[in-house]
Protein backbone atom coordinates (compact mmCIF):
# COMPACT_ATOMS: atom_id res chain seq x y z
CA UNK A 1 0.00 0.00 0.00
CA UNK A 2 1.80 3.28 -0.68
CA UNK A 3 1.06 5.84 1.41
CA UNK A 4 0.43 9.52 0.67
CA UNK A 5 2.36 12.91 0.63
CA UNK A 6 2.49 14.77 3.56
CA UNK A 7 0.46 17.73 2.74
CA UNK A 8 2.81 20.44 2.35
CA UNK A 9 3.70 23.08 4.97
CA UNK A 10 0.96 26.06 4.76
CA UNK A 11 2.63 29.62 3.56
CA UNK A 12 1.30 33.16 3.26
CA UNK A 13 1.57 33.73 -0.30
CA UNK A 14 1.23 37.35 -0.36
CA UNK A 15 4.27 37.38 2.11
CA UNK A 16 5.95 34.67 0.33
CA UNK A 17 5.54 37.28 -3.29
CA UNK A 18 7.13 39.78 -1.55
CA UNK A 19 9.90 38.17 -0.56
CA UNK A 20 10.02 36.55 -3.73
CA UNK A 21 10.44 40.02 -5.52
CA UNK A 22 13.08 41.14 -3.28
CA UNK A 23 15.30 38.23 -3.13
CA UNK A 24 14.98 38.72 -7.82
CA UNK A 25 15.74 42.92 -7.23
CA UNK A 26 19.02 42.20 -5.01
CA UNK A 27 20.07 39.61 -7.66
CA UNK A 28 19.38 41.14 -10.60
CA UNK A 29 21.51 44.48 -8.96
CA UNK A 30 24.38 42.47 -8.15
CA UNK A 31 24.05 40.72 -11.34
CA UNK A 32 24.39 44.17 -12.98
CA UNK A 33 27.11 46.09 -11.26
CA UNK A 34 28.66 43.38 -9.29
CA UNK A 35 29.19 41.53 -12.69
CA UNK A 36 28.24 42.62 -15.89
CA UNK A 37 29.45 46.46 -15.56
CA UNK A 38 32.42 45.11 -13.93
CA UNK A 39 34.23 44.20 -16.67
CA UNK A 40 36.85 46.34 -17.97
CA UNK A 41 35.27 49.20 -20.14
CA UNK A 42 31.97 49.60 -18.58
CA UNK A 43 33.26 50.04 -15.08
CA UNK A 44 32.48 53.91 -15.44
CA UNK A 45 28.80 52.53 -15.88
CA UNK A 46 28.85 51.22 -12.57
CA UNK A 47 27.38 52.61 -9.58
CA UNK A 48 29.02 53.13 -6.32
CA UNK A 49 28.77 50.05 -4.35
CA UNK A 50 28.41 51.52 -0.54
CA UNK A 51 25.54 53.79 -1.09
CA UNK A 52 23.89 51.07 -3.62
CA UNK A 53 24.22 48.38 -0.84
CA UNK A 54 23.10 51.28 1.84
CA UNK A 55 20.12 51.40 -0.38
CA UNK A 56 19.52 47.52 -0.30
CA UNK A 57 20.04 47.21 3.31
CA UNK A 58 17.77 49.95 4.51
CA UNK A 59 15.19 47.92 1.93
CA UNK A 60 15.81 45.30 3.74
CA UNK A 61 15.34 46.50 6.83
CA UNK A 62 11.70 48.01 6.45
CA UNK A 63 10.82 44.76 4.57
CA UNK A 64 12.38 43.02 8.00
CA UNK A 65 10.67 44.78 10.51
CA UNK A 66 7.42 44.61 8.17
CA UNK A 67 7.56 40.69 8.05
CA UNK A 68 9.29 39.57 11.18
CA UNK A 69 10.37 36.00 11.14
CA UNK A 70 13.89 34.68 9.72
CA UNK A 71 14.75 38.10 8.18
CA UNK A 72 14.99 39.54 11.54
CA UNK A 73 17.78 36.88 12.37
CA UNK A 74 19.36 37.47 9.35
CA UNK A 75 19.72 41.52 9.98
CA UNK A 76 20.68 40.76 13.40
CA UNK A 77 23.98 38.56 11.98
CA UNK A 78 25.06 41.38 9.61
CA UNK A 79 24.75 44.32 12.14
CA UNK A 80 26.82 42.49 14.44
CA UNK A 81 29.70 42.25 11.44
CA UNK A 82 31.00 45.66 12.72
CA UNK A 83 34.51 43.67 11.98
CA UNK A 84 33.70 43.11 8.08
CA UNK A 85 31.01 45.06 6.95
CA UNK A 86 31.32 49.28 6.73
CA UNK A 87 29.32 50.93 9.76
CA UNK A 88 26.63 52.66 7.08
CA UNK A 89 25.31 49.25 6.85
CA UNK A 90 25.38 47.83 9.85
CA UNK A 91 23.85 51.07 11.63
CA UNK A 92 20.69 50.56 9.43
CA UNK A 93 20.48 47.09 11.23
CA UNK A 94 21.31 47.49 14.40
CA UNK A 95 18.18 48.70 15.66
CA UNK A 96 16.91 44.64 15.16
CA UNK A 97 18.49 44.12 17.77
CA UNK A 98 15.79 45.74 20.26
CA UNK A 99 13.25 47.00 18.01
CA UNK A 100 11.76 43.85 17.12
CA UNK A 101 7.82 45.32 16.82
CA UNK A 102 5.81 42.19 19.77
CA UNK A 103 2.90 40.91 18.81
CA UNK A 104 -0.89 41.03 19.95
CA UNK A 105 -0.99 40.24 23.85
CA UNK A 106 -4.19 38.48 22.91
CA UNK A 107 -2.50 36.28 20.90
CA UNK A 108 0.56 35.20 23.50
CA UNK A 109 -2.15 34.77 26.35
CA UNK A 110 -3.78 32.51 23.84
CA UNK A 111 -1.11 30.05 22.65
CA UNK A 112 0.21 29.99 26.58
CA UNK A 113 -3.44 28.90 27.38
CA UNK A 114 -3.40 26.64 24.62
CA UNK A 115 -0.14 24.93 26.05
CA UNK A 116 -1.45 24.38 28.94
CA UNK A 117 -5.04 23.25 28.45
CA UNK A 118 -6.52 25.91 31.13
CA UNK A 119 -6.07 29.60 32.09
CA UNK A 120 -3.40 31.97 32.09
CA UNK A 121 -4.09 32.81 35.76
CA UNK A 122 -4.12 28.69 37.16
CA UNK A 123 -0.58 28.87 35.65
CA UNK A 124 0.91 32.01 36.55
CA UNK A 125 -0.15 34.34 39.40
CA UNK A 126 1.00 37.36 37.21
CA UNK A 127 1.83 37.99 33.75
CA UNK A 128 3.15 40.69 32.45
CA UNK A 129 1.71 42.28 29.44
CA UNK A 130 4.36 44.53 28.64
CA UNK A 131 7.18 42.05 26.91
CA UNK A 132 10.73 42.56 28.77
CA UNK A 133 11.67 41.49 24.94
CA UNK A 134 10.08 40.55 21.16
CA UNK A 135 12.68 38.61 19.17
CA UNK A 136 12.24 37.32 15.55
CA UNK A 137 10.25 33.88 16.79
CA UNK A 138 9.23 34.38 20.17
CA UNK A 139 8.85 37.27 22.68
CA UNK A 140 9.71 37.23 26.42
CA UNK A 141 7.64 38.33 29.36
CA UNK A 142 7.94 38.49 33.18
CA UNK A 143 6.04 36.11 35.21
CA UNK A 144 5.30 34.82 38.40
CA UNK A 145 4.05 31.51 39.10
CA UNK A 146 1.22 30.67 40.63
CA UNK A 147 0.82 28.45 44.16
CA UNK A 148 -0.42 25.53 42.48
CA UNK A 149 2.58 25.33 40.12
CA UNK A 150 5.71 26.43 42.45
CA UNK A 151 6.92 24.27 44.47
CA UNK A 152 5.71 20.99 42.13
CA UNK A 153 9.50 20.68 41.03
CA UNK A 154 12.87 20.47 42.09
CA UNK A 155 14.44 24.21 42.62
CA UNK A 156 10.78 25.39 42.68
CA UNK A 157 9.73 28.43 44.83
CA UNK A 158 6.36 29.30 45.40
CA UNK A 159 5.89 33.21 44.17
CA UNK A 160 9.02 33.03 42.24
CA UNK A 161 9.14 35.71 39.58
CA UNK A 162 10.15 33.92 35.80
CA UNK A 163 10.61 35.26 32.62
CA UNK A 164 8.77 33.14 29.85
CA UNK A 165 8.98 32.74 26.40
CA UNK A 166 6.34 32.08 24.17
CA UNK A 167 6.43 31.42 20.67
CA UNK A 168 4.74 34.18 18.35
CA UNK A 169 1.34 33.13 16.97
CA UNK A 170 0.91 31.88 13.53
CA UNK A 171 5.24 31.88 13.95
CA UNK A 172 5.24 28.20 12.09
CA UNK A 173 3.61 29.44 8.78
CA UNK A 174 5.83 32.65 8.60
CA UNK A 175 9.05 30.26 9.17
CA UNK A 176 7.53 27.94 6.23
CA UNK A 177 7.16 31.13 3.99
CA UNK A 178 10.60 31.99 4.72
CA UNK A 179 11.83 29.09 4.04
CA UNK A 180 10.11 28.75 0.84
CA UNK A 181 11.94 32.26 0.19
CA UNK A 182 15.51 30.21 0.69
CA UNK A 183 14.36 27.61 -1.30
CA UNK A 184 13.62 30.40 -4.18
CA UNK A 185 16.92 31.77 -3.95
CA UNK A 186 18.80 28.65 -3.67
CA UNK A 187 17.14 27.47 -7.48
CA UNK A 188 18.39 30.82 -8.78
CA UNK A 189 21.60 30.86 -7.36
CA UNK A 190 21.90 27.01 -8.63
CA UNK A 191 22.59 28.96 -12.08
CA UNK A 192 26.03 30.02 -11.44
CA UNK A 193 28.77 27.55 -12.00
CA UNK A 194 31.33 29.35 -9.80
CA UNK A 195 28.45 29.59 -6.53
CA UNK A 196 27.55 25.83 -7.05
CA UNK A 197 31.66 24.17 -6.84
CA UNK A 198 31.98 25.94 -3.98
CA UNK A 199 28.61 25.53 -1.75
CA UNK A 200 26.29 22.22 -2.19
CA UNK A 201 23.51 24.54 -1.97
CA UNK A 202 20.76 21.79 -1.49
CA UNK A 203 22.87 21.07 1.67
CA UNK A 204 23.09 24.58 2.87
CA UNK A 205 19.10 24.93 2.20
CA UNK A 206 18.24 21.53 4.09
CA UNK A 207 20.86 22.61 6.77
CA UNK A 208 18.87 26.14 7.31
CA UNK A 209 15.52 24.40 7.77
CA UNK A 210 16.75 22.11 9.95
CA UNK A 211 18.31 24.70 12.31
CA UNK A 212 15.46 27.48 11.67
CA UNK A 213 12.46 24.72 12.27
CA UNK A 214 14.73 22.95 15.89
CA UNK A 215 13.89 26.65 17.04
CA UNK A 216 10.11 26.22 17.16
CA UNK A 217 10.83 23.89 19.97
CA UNK A 218 11.00 24.85 23.26
CA UNK A 219 11.46 21.42 25.16
CA UNK A 220 14.73 21.21 23.01
CA UNK A 221 15.88 24.84 23.61
CA UNK A 222 15.54 24.15 27.41
CA UNK A 223 17.36 21.15 27.11
CA UNK A 224 20.00 22.69 25.31
CA UNK A 225 20.55 24.91 27.89
CA UNK A 226 20.95 22.43 30.30
CA UNK A 227 23.67 20.97 28.36
CA UNK A 228 25.59 24.20 28.02
CA UNK A 229 25.53 24.96 31.59
CA UNK A 230 26.57 21.28 32.45
CA UNK A 231 29.21 22.27 29.70
CA UNK A 232 30.41 25.15 32.02
CA UNK A 233 29.65 23.92 35.44
CA UNK A 234 33.21 24.50 36.72
CA UNK A 235 33.69 28.36 35.00
CA UNK A 236 32.53 30.77 37.77
CA UNK A 237 32.46 33.21 34.94
CA UNK A 238 29.65 31.49 32.80
CA UNK A 239 26.38 30.96 33.43
CA UNK A 240 22.79 30.39 32.17
CA UNK A 241 19.32 30.67 33.84
CA UNK A 242 17.64 27.81 35.33
CA UNK A 243 15.28 25.45 33.24
CA UNK A 244 11.64 25.23 35.15
CA UNK A 245 10.46 22.24 33.81
CA UNK A 246 7.04 22.21 35.63
CA UNK A 247 5.43 25.41 33.10
CA UNK A 248 7.48 24.38 29.97
CA UNK A 249 6.24 23.03 27.15
CA UNK A 250 6.67 22.63 23.69
CA UNK A 251 5.65 26.45 22.85
CA UNK A 252 6.64 27.97 26.03
CA UNK A 253 9.44 27.81 28.33
CA UNK A 254 9.99 29.43 31.72
CA UNK A 255 13.52 30.46 33.22
CA UNK A 256 14.33 32.04 36.12
CA UNK A 257 14.78 35.73 35.96
CA UNK A 258 18.03 36.86 35.43
CA UNK A 259 18.58 41.06 36.09
CA UNK A 260 21.72 42.02 34.12
CA UNK A 261 22.90 44.59 31.45
CA UNK A 262 23.56 43.36 27.58
CA UNK A 263 27.54 42.79 26.97
CA UNK A 264 27.19 45.71 24.33
CA UNK A 265 25.98 48.03 27.37
CA UNK A 266 29.40 49.79 27.57
CA UNK A 267 28.01 52.39 30.43
CA UNK A 268 26.84 49.47 32.50
CA UNK A 269 30.08 47.74 32.54
CA UNK A 270 31.90 50.41 33.67
CA UNK A 271 29.36 51.64 36.21
CA UNK A 272 29.53 48.30 37.74
CA UNK A 273 33.58 48.42 38.04
CA UNK A 274 33.71 45.66 34.71
CA UNK A 275 36.55 45.45 32.70
CA UNK A 276 35.35 45.35 29.40
CA UNK A 277 38.51 43.67 28.03
CA UNK A 278 38.12 41.16 29.86
CA UNK A 279 34.81 40.21 28.87
CA UNK A 280 35.94 40.17 25.61
CA UNK A 281 38.73 37.55 26.07
CA UNK A 282 36.38 35.76 28.26
CA UNK A 283 33.87 35.28 25.59
CA UNK A 284 36.49 34.74 23.16
CA UNK A 285 38.08 31.67 25.18
CA UNK A 286 34.23 30.32 26.13
CA UNK A 287 33.75 30.06 22.23
CA UNK A 288 36.98 28.72 21.49
CA UNK A 289 35.59 26.00 24.32
CA UNK A 290 32.34 25.66 22.48
CA UNK A 291 33.89 24.77 19.16
CA UNK A 292 37.18 22.95 19.72
CA UNK A 293 36.54 20.85 23.02
CA UNK A 294 32.61 20.43 22.94
CA UNK A 295 31.49 20.37 19.59
CA UNK A 296 27.98 22.09 20.83
CA UNK A 297 27.78 25.95 19.81
CA UNK A 298 25.78 28.64 21.22
CA UNK A 299 24.82 29.83 17.89
CA UNK A 300 22.96 33.21 18.03
CA UNK A 301 25.67 35.27 20.64
CA UNK A 302 24.49 38.49 19.62
CA UNK A 303 23.92 41.45 22.08
CA UNK A 304 20.29 40.60 23.09
CA UNK A 305 21.58 36.70 24.01
CA UNK A 306 24.58 37.58 25.97
CA UNK A 307 24.73 39.45 29.35
CA UNK A 308 27.45 40.74 31.80
CA UNK A 309 26.73 41.05 35.70
CA UNK A 310 29.39 41.50 38.51
CA UNK A 311 30.45 38.10 40.10
CA UNK A 312 32.65 38.46 43.17
CA UNK A 313 33.44 34.57 43.31
CA UNK A 314 34.20 35.24 39.53
CA UNK A 315 38.34 35.70 38.53
CA UNK A 316 37.57 38.73 37.08
CA UNK A 317 34.76 39.52 39.21
CA UNK A 318 31.76 39.34 36.69
CA UNK A 319 30.11 36.39 34.66
CA UNK A 320 28.44 35.98 31.40
CA UNK A 321 24.62 35.17 31.58
CA UNK A 322 23.71 33.15 28.31
CA UNK A 323 19.86 32.68 26.81
CA UNK A 324 18.36 31.91 23.80
CA UNK A 325 19.34 28.26 23.05
CA UNK A 326 17.26 27.85 20.53
CA UNK A 327 19.70 28.27 17.56
CA UNK A 328 22.63 25.37 17.99
CA UNK A 329 25.61 24.21 15.97
CA UNK A 330 27.42 21.09 16.67
CA UNK A 331 30.57 20.77 15.39
CA UNK A 332 31.24 16.93 13.74
CA UNK A 333 33.53 14.78 15.27
CA UNK A 334 35.27 14.37 11.89
CA UNK A 335 36.08 18.17 11.37
CA UNK A 336 37.30 18.68 15.38
CA UNK A 337 41.37 17.68 15.06
CA UNK A 338 41.13 19.92 11.36
CA UNK A 339 40.16 22.70 13.40
CA UNK A 340 42.46 22.41 16.13
CA UNK A 341 45.18 22.33 13.92
CA UNK A 342 43.71 25.61 12.55
CA UNK A 343 43.99 27.18 15.75
CA UNK A 344 47.36 26.20 16.19
CA UNK A 345 48.58 27.21 12.72
CA UNK A 346 47.03 30.31 13.37
CA UNK A 347 49.24 30.78 16.40
CA UNK A 348 52.01 29.45 15.35
CA UNK A 349 51.99 31.53 12.54
CA UNK A 350 52.40 28.35 10.37
CA UNK A 351 51.33 28.48 6.92
CA UNK A 352 51.93 24.83 5.77
CA UNK A 353 49.95 23.51 8.77
CA UNK A 354 47.06 26.00 8.34
CA UNK A 355 46.75 24.78 4.52
CA UNK A 356 47.18 21.33 5.78
CA UNK A 357 44.00 21.98 8.09
CA UNK A 358 42.02 23.21 5.04
CA UNK A 359 42.63 19.97 3.09
CA UNK A 360 42.04 17.56 6.12
CA UNK A 361 38.47 19.76 6.67
CA UNK A 362 37.43 19.53 3.04
CA UNK A 363 37.57 23.14 2.86
CA UNK A 364 39.66 22.88 -0.71
CA UNK A 365 38.54 22.31 -3.73
CA UNK A 366 40.79 19.38 -5.61
CA UNK A 367 43.65 20.86 -8.07
CA UNK A 368 44.06 23.82 -5.55
CA UNK A 369 47.56 25.36 -6.21
CA UNK A 370 48.77 24.50 -2.26
CA UNK A 371 52.74 26.40 -2.81
CA UNK A 372 50.33 29.53 -3.79
CA UNK A 373 48.08 29.43 -0.74
CA UNK A 374 50.95 28.68 1.74
CA UNK A 375 53.27 31.84 -0.22
CA UNK A 376 49.46 34.20 0.33
CA UNK A 377 49.16 33.07 3.70
CA UNK A 378 53.26 33.78 4.59
CA UNK A 379 52.65 36.99 3.57
CA UNK A 380 49.27 37.43 5.35
CA UNK A 381 50.90 36.85 8.17
CA UNK A 382 53.50 39.13 8.11
CA UNK A 383 51.20 42.33 7.32
CA UNK A 384 48.36 41.22 9.39
CA UNK A 385 49.87 39.85 12.45
CA UNK A 386 49.10 41.61 15.39
CA UNK A 387 46.70 43.55 14.46
CA UNK A 388 44.31 44.90 16.89
CA UNK A 389 40.76 43.64 15.88
CA UNK A 390 39.17 47.15 15.72
CA UNK A 391 41.71 47.85 12.81
CA UNK A 392 42.04 44.57 11.36
CA UNK A 393 39.19 45.67 8.53
CA UNK A 394 40.74 48.89 7.36
CA UNK A 395 44.32 47.18 7.57
CA UNK A 396 42.70 44.28 5.57
CA UNK A 397 40.78 47.14 3.17
CA UNK A 398 44.35 48.99 2.95
CA UNK A 399 46.41 45.36 2.17
CA UNK A 400 43.64 44.53 -0.60
CA UNK A 401 45.08 46.36 -3.36
CA UNK A 402 48.55 44.18 -2.34
CA UNK A 403 47.28 41.42 -2.33
CA UNK A 404 45.44 40.97 -5.16
CA UNK A 405 48.47 42.28 -7.95
CA UNK A 406 50.11 39.51 -6.11
CA UNK A 407 47.79 36.53 -5.96
CA UNK A 408 45.28 37.96 -9.04
CA UNK A 409 45.18 34.18 -10.15
CA UNK A 410 44.71 32.68 -6.81
CA UNK A 411 42.34 34.96 -5.84
CA UNK A 412 40.27 34.74 -9.45
CA UNK A 413 39.85 31.16 -8.70
CA UNK A 414 38.97 30.96 -5.08
CA UNK A 415 40.03 27.24 -4.51
CA UNK A 416 37.54 27.06 -1.55
CA UNK A 417 34.22 25.40 -0.54
CA UNK A 418 31.59 26.02 2.34
CA UNK A 419 31.54 23.15 4.33
CA UNK A 420 27.89 23.36 5.84
CA UNK A 421 28.39 21.33 8.64
CA UNK A 422 30.50 24.38 9.71
CA UNK A 423 27.80 27.15 8.67
CA UNK A 424 26.39 28.14 11.80
CA UNK A 425 29.42 27.71 14.07
CA UNK A 426 31.35 30.34 11.73
CA UNK A 427 28.13 32.16 11.64
CA UNK A 428 28.73 32.46 15.51
CA UNK A 429 32.31 33.35 14.97
CA UNK A 430 31.07 35.79 13.04
CA UNK A 431 29.10 37.92 15.37
CA UNK A 432 31.38 36.59 18.22
CA UNK A 433 34.23 38.91 16.54
CA UNK A 434 31.63 42.23 15.78
CA UNK A 435 30.55 41.79 19.64
CA UNK A 436 34.41 41.59 20.55
CA UNK A 437 35.11 45.14 18.51
CA UNK A 438 32.66 46.48 20.34
CA UNK A 439 34.07 45.49 23.44
CA UNK A 440 37.37 46.38 22.82
CA UNK A 441 39.02 47.61 19.62
CA UNK A 442 42.10 47.06 21.13
CA UNK A 443 41.60 43.21 21.19
CA UNK A 444 44.72 40.99 20.42
CA UNK A 445 43.04 37.77 19.22
CA UNK A 446 46.24 36.77 17.99
CA UNK A 447 48.43 36.77 21.45
CA UNK A 448 44.76 35.41 23.12
CA UNK A 449 45.37 32.16 20.50
CA UNK A 450 48.63 31.07 21.38
CA UNK A 451 47.99 29.51 25.14
CA UNK A 452 44.81 27.98 23.30
CA UNK A 453 46.71 26.51 20.65
CA UNK A 454 49.36 25.24 23.29
CA UNK A 455 46.44 23.77 25.81
CA UNK A 456 45.26 22.03 21.67
CA UNK A 457 48.74 21.05 21.14
CA UNK A 458 49.32 19.17 24.42
CA UNK A 459 45.92 17.15 24.19
CA UNK A 460 46.99 16.05 20.82
CA UNK A 461 49.94 14.73 22.09
CA UNK A 462 48.55 12.89 24.97
CA UNK A 463 45.96 11.19 22.07
CA UNK A 464 48.97 10.36 20.43
CA UNK A 465 50.43 8.71 23.54
CA UNK A 466 47.56 6.95 24.54
CA UNK A 467 46.92 5.07 21.37
CA UNK A 468 50.57 4.72 21.19
CA UNK A 469 50.20 3.64 24.38
CA UNK A 470 48.07 0.98 23.35
CA UNK A 471 49.75 -1.01 21.68
CA UNK A 472 53.06 -0.47 23.51
CA UNK A 473 52.81 -4.01 25.87
CA UNK A 474 52.59 -6.05 22.77
CA UNK A 475 54.95 -4.12 21.16
CA UNK A 476 57.36 -4.38 24.17
CA UNK A 477 56.25 -8.38 24.59
CA UNK A 478 57.06 -8.67 20.72
CA UNK A 479 60.37 -7.16 20.73
CA UNK A 480 61.45 -9.65 24.24
CA UNK A 481 60.61 -12.80 22.51
CA UNK A 482 62.34 -11.76 19.00
CA UNK A 483 65.89 -12.70 20.43
CA UNK A 484 64.66 -15.94 21.68
CA UNK A 485 62.63 -16.45 18.37
CA UNK A 486 65.80 -15.93 16.09
CA UNK A 487 68.66 -18.05 18.94
CA UNK A 488 65.40 -20.97 18.30
CA UNK A 489 65.97 -20.50 14.73
CA UNK A 490 69.68 -20.50 14.89
CA UNK A 491 69.70 -23.30 17.21
CA UNK A 492 67.33 -25.40 14.70
CA UNK A 493 70.42 -24.21 12.14
CA UNK A 494 73.08 -26.01 13.87
CA UNK A 495 71.32 -29.13 14.91
CA UNK A 496 70.69 -29.26 11.07
CA UNK A 497 74.25 -28.63 10.25
CA UNK A 498 75.77 -30.65 12.84
CA UNK A 499 74.06 -33.68 11.85
CA UNK A 500 75.37 -32.94 7.87
CA UNK A 501 78.75 -32.37 10.14
CA UNK A 502 78.90 -28.74 9.23
CA UNK A 503 80.95 -26.23 11.46
CA UNK A 504 79.69 -25.54 15.14
CA UNK A 505 77.63 -21.87 15.10
CA UNK A 506 80.19 -18.89 15.59
CA UNK A 507 79.34 -16.70 19.23
CA UNK A 508 78.86 -14.04 16.52
CA UNK A 509 75.48 -16.04 15.29
CA UNK A 510 74.49 -16.40 18.58
CA UNK A 511 74.93 -12.90 19.92
CA UNK A 512 72.95 -11.69 16.54
CA UNK A 513 69.55 -11.40 17.79
CA UNK A 514 70.32 -9.53 20.96
CA UNK A 515 72.81 -6.73 18.92
CA UNK A 516 69.95 -6.64 15.95
CA UNK A 517 67.40 -5.66 19.28
CA UNK A 518 69.75 -3.43 21.02
CA UNK A 519 70.49 -0.86 17.73
CA UNK A 520 66.52 -1.36 17.04
CA UNK A 521 65.78 0.30 20.22
CA UNK A 522 68.60 2.69 19.83
CA UNK A 523 67.00 3.90 16.86
CA UNK A 524 63.20 3.90 17.95
CA UNK A 525 64.71 5.81 21.23
CA UNK A 526 66.53 8.33 18.92
CA UNK A 527 63.39 9.35 16.57
CA UNK A 528 60.96 9.23 19.87
CA UNK A 529 63.45 11.97 21.81
CA UNK A 530 63.72 13.65 18.73
CA UNK A 531 59.33 14.13 19.08
CA UNK A 532 59.73 14.67 23.34
CA UNK A 533 57.71 11.55 23.21
CA UNK A 534 57.92 10.22 27.07
CA UNK A 535 58.07 6.53 25.62
CA UNK A 536 62.23 7.07 24.30
CA UNK A 537 63.43 6.59 27.67
CA UNK A 538 61.38 2.88 27.58
CA UNK A 539 63.51 1.78 23.87
CA UNK A 540 66.82 3.27 25.68
CA UNK A 541 66.29 0.79 29.00
CA UNK A 542 65.45 -1.76 26.30
CA UNK A 543 68.54 -1.04 23.94
CA UNK A 544 71.08 -1.16 26.74
CA UNK A 545 69.76 -4.16 28.42
CA UNK A 546 69.63 -5.75 24.85
CA UNK A 547 73.26 -4.80 24.70
CA UNK A 548 74.05 -5.98 28.12
CA UNK A 549 72.89 -9.65 27.31
CA UNK A 550 74.74 -10.17 24.33
CA UNK A 551 77.87 -8.91 25.98
CA UNK A 552 77.15 -11.06 28.81
CA UNK A 553 76.26 -14.19 26.32
CA UNK A 554 79.56 -13.67 24.63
Amino acid sequence: MIRPAPPAPAIDRRRYTKLRRFVLGVLLQAFLHDLLLNRRGLRSLRRDPLPRWVAVTRRFRALALELGGVLIKVGQFLSARVDVLPPEVTSELAGLQDKVPPGPFEGIVGRVEESFGRPLSEVFARFDEEPLGAASLAQVHAATRADSEAGAGTGSRSGETVVVKVLRPGIEVLVETDLSAVAFAVRWLKWSKRIRRRVDLDRLEQEIAKTTRAELDMRAEGANAERFGEMFADSPAITVPRVIWETTTGDVLTLEKIEAPKIDDLDAMAAAGIDRTRVAATLFHCYLDQVLVHQFVHADPHPGNVFVRPAPDAPDGFELVFVDFGMIATVPERLRASLSEYVIALATRDARRMVRSYQRTGVLLPGADLERLEALHEDVFERLWGIEIGAMRDVAFDQAGYFFRRYRSLIYEMPFQVQVELLFSARAMGILAGVTTRLDPRFDFWSEAIPVAERLARRELWQALQEAAKGLPDSLRAAALLPRRIERFLDEEDERRQSARQAEPSAIGRNLPWAILSAASLLAGAIARLGDDPAAAWFFGLAGGAFLVSRLRR
